[in-house]
């Protein structure tokens, strides 16, 4: 496993992070049973990965018990990031005392006395800025050393740049993968201006596996592809199979394409088994070939910069 600079923090952090979106979840995910979510955390720990993604939403506060419950003795070991502004009861909060209560939730979730970084998660544009009560609110919790970083989840180049531009985050979690690559052009700003980029939906919600075709369908919040979009995204999956050309996976694939950007921290794939797991480490261990990284950004451009498609 490969390390790189996160933020302005003196921590590096795994190049293939954990997201723990599944851990506990029984409503999107297929069911895992405690002892395997925390037997599959063991594994990433002692393979390399140092990174965990989290948020008090994921299976209602159960990824981040099970977290904290599988971290107890190694906290010194990992980075463990979360989110405020979608609560473990389903409620969304993005008040400032919202923020510090969720914030001293997820300490006792977490069995952990601090947090290395606490993100906005995909809230309202108005939280974005610099000068917002939310921001003002995560500023503080730094100040009092509760969290040692924060920022904010989102998914659009402008909700990225109203971040960098306007305040003093130190971490962006973003939506950025072969089939969207528009906010890649905010990435050098964040280089330049010391923010780590963690970058969320690595494989597009499972296409960028290979493992889907236009004969799928899908249940929980994967239904929302009507018929006429799983088959686009199944025409676009078949026209880069080509980078299993030289033996890698497409997953393996899809993740090197992302760490050909220097100014990346860490991906955060999912993942239900070793196997999986184990799959992804692996990207860490060689590098996309330069050709193939730039048909990917060709392809992009060609197909799916004037195009994109629905989310």
């Amino acid at each position: 496993m490969r390390y790189r600079k996160y933020g302005n923090l003196t921590t590096e952090v795994s190049e293939i992070g954990f997201g723990a979106w599944q851990l506990g979840n029984q409503i999107d995910w297929s069911p895992m049973a405690n002892d395997e979510a925390i037997g599959l955390v063991h594994t990433a720990v002692d393979q390399g990965c140092n990174f965990f993604d989290t948020a008090p939403g994921y299976g209602r506060g159960a990824s981040e018990r099970l977290l904290g419950e599988a971290l107890e003795g190694k906290r010194d070991r990992v980075v463990i990031n979360t989110k405020v502004g979608h609560t473990a009861d389903g409620e969304t909060d993005f008040s400032a005392a919202g923020i510090r209560s969720s914030v001293e939730s997820s300490l006792r979730r977490l069995r952990t006395s601090y947090i290395d970084s606490v993100l906005l998660h995909n809230p309202p544009e108005a939280c974005l800025y610099g000068d917002s009560e939310q921001m003002r609110a995560l500023q503080q919790l730094k100040d009092e050393g509760v969290i040692r970083a924060y920022g904010a989840s989102v998914d659009t180049l402008k909700d990225m740049e109203i971040v960098l531009n306007t305040s003093g985050s130190h971490v962006l979690e973003v939506l950025f993968n072969v089939f969207y690559q528009e906010t890649s052009r905010a990435f050098a700003q964040a280089e330049r201006q010391q923010v780590g980029l963690i970058i969320k939906v690595p494989l597009d919600s499972g296409w960028l596996s290979g493992k889907y075709n236009e004969a799928s369908r899908f249940e929980g919040v994967r239904k929302r592809w009507s018929d006429d979009v799983i088959a686009r995204r199944a025409d676009l999956v078949q026209r880069i199979r080509f980078v299993e050309d030289d033996g890698s996976t497409m997953t393996q694939a899809a993740l090197r394409f992302i760490l050909s950007y220097p100014e990346v921290s860490t991906i955060i794939p999912g993942a239900k088994s070793v196997k999986q797991w184990e799959e992804n480490a692996s990207s860490s261990d060689k590098k996309i070939p330069e050709e193939v990284a730039a048909r990917l950004r060709s392809f992009w451009e060609e197909r799916l910069g004037h195009d994109p498609l629905p989310w």
